[in-house]
Formats: structure tokens, C-alpha cells, sequence
């Protein structure tokens, strides 16, 4: 999942090579974008990185990658190209490792997760978002949620984040887990046990714990990885 401006900026890093064969400058990608400094463009560049979009390639002065494009640009039968920045190309060190290619997987969001209070259970995926591999933790099934509420903002995930999480029913203590409550509440918490009653946590000190017996609790899935919403 793309927000506007990164959406905006990968189109038009796109269509100027695919019209003119040269990347633009970031004062070009600046004042396409309408952004005040270039810091936006390299925050945004460093989101599409992450997102397993784009690659810059380590030891040449702002050359990326262009790794896929989503289904909304046509990324089906994209073919990756290289595109050069205007600063001259550095050369690597003698011990310089080859940069790799990052693969990634879409996965289905599957709506909204509460971070706060919880909400109704989670059934129908709403749309896909790519991730890089080496997010995902082995072979198992993957789903991706957006985070609504502040609950867990001490553990780094905010309102408007995107979870990657790993389907499974159990979990240890201290995991991060999405949990269905009484089968009709979904809700992303700290997983503790407390003797026959499961503890569910918050990560900010405004949220109180909620214990509930342990057949009313069930683990849907286990944070394996976190998208930063920019």
C-alpha cells in the first residue's frame, strides 16, 4: 500500500525515463511533488525502498532501480530498468559484496485492526500491499492489517501503520498479537498469560490491561513486521 505522494513520485520517476530516458533531478521530483525540500523526496524514496518498489544501487550516486510497479501503474509484465542519477558513479571498494535484488510478496490487508479499542473481527481483505521477503518469517501464511488507534505506540506502531503478521494460533508471552475476543472483537495487543486467563496489553500507559479466560481469547496471527505510514 502506497500513500499519494509515493504513489505520485513513482509515476513520475516512471514516465520521465520511459519519455526521456534520464531520471529527473530531485529539485525536478521537488517541485513535481510540490514539496518544500528535497528531505521529502528522500523520505519518500527511502518509503518506496522499503516497500520493495524501488532499489538504489549501493556505490552509484542516486541510481535506482525501479523493482515493480503496483497493479494501478500496470505492474503486470513490468520489466525492471536502471536509471542514473546526475552526480558522477563512485566506485566501489575492493571488498564491496554484489548488491542483490530484493524480492517481494503482495499481501492481502484485510481491513483495519485496533490499536485502542477493540473492533469488529476481520474477514474480508480490502486490498494488497508488497513487502519485502525478508519481512515475512518463513513459509507460512502472511496477511497485512492498517492499525487504527494509539494503543501500541510505545512499541513503535502508530495510528495508520501497516502489520505484517503471520497467521498461527499460539503464541509466547510477549508477542504481539491479533486476537479475536469472544469471537466478535478483534484488537492488536502484548500477549500474556496469567494462570487460566489470558492479559492483554497495551503498549501506552492510557489503555488499561484486559484479562480475559482463556477460551475467550484467540490468537489470530503474530507481528512479524511493521510498514511506517509517512
Amino acid at each position: 500500500m502506497l500513500t499519494k505522494k509515493q504513489l505520485d513520485l513513482l509515476a513520475f520517476i516512471h514516465k520521465r525515463v520511459q519519455r526521456d530516458g534520464v531520471p529527473p533531478s530531485f529539485d525536478e521530483m521537488k517541485d513535481a511533488l510540490d514539496l518544500r525540500s528535497k528531505s521529502g523526496i528522500h523520505r519518500l524514496i527511502t518509503a518506496l525502498e522499503e516497500r520493495g518498489f524501488i532499489r538504489r544501487l549501493a556505490h552509484r550516486a542516486r541510481a535506482i532501480e525501479v523493482v515493480k510497479l503496483p497493479d494501478s501503474m500496470g505492474g503486470t509484465g513490468f520489466a525492471p530498468r536502471v536509471i542514473d542519477g546526475d552526480l558522477p558513479d563512485i566506485p566501489p571498494p575492493a571488498n564491496a559484496l554484489p548488491v542483490s535484488t530484493i524480492e517481494a510478496t503482495e499481501l492481502p490487508v484485510m481491513g483495519k485492526i485496533a490499536a485502542g479499542v477493540p473492533i469488529e473481527a476481520i474477514s474480508q481483505r480490502s486490498h494488497g500491499v508488497t513487502v519485502p521477503n525478508g519481512m515475512l518469517a518463513g513459509n507460512g501464511a502472511h496477511y497485512a492489517l492498517e492499525v487504527k488507534g494509539d494503543s501500541m505506540i510505545e512499541a513503535g506502531i502508530n495510528d495508520g501503520d501497516v502489520v505484517v503478521i503471520l497467521e498461527t494460533s499460539v503464541a509466547d508471552d510477549g508477542d504481539i498479537v491479533v486476537a479475536l475476543v469472544e469471537d466478535q472483537e478483534a484488537t492488536l495487543k502484548r500477549f500474556k498469560r496469567k494462570g487460566n486467563a489470558i492479559a492483554l496489553e497495551a503498549a501506552n500507559p492510557l489503555y488499561e490491561t484486559r484479562v480475559f479466560p482463556s477460551d475467550q481469547v484467540k490468537v489470530q496471527g503474530r507481528l512479524v513486521g511493521l510498514i511506517r505510514s509517512y
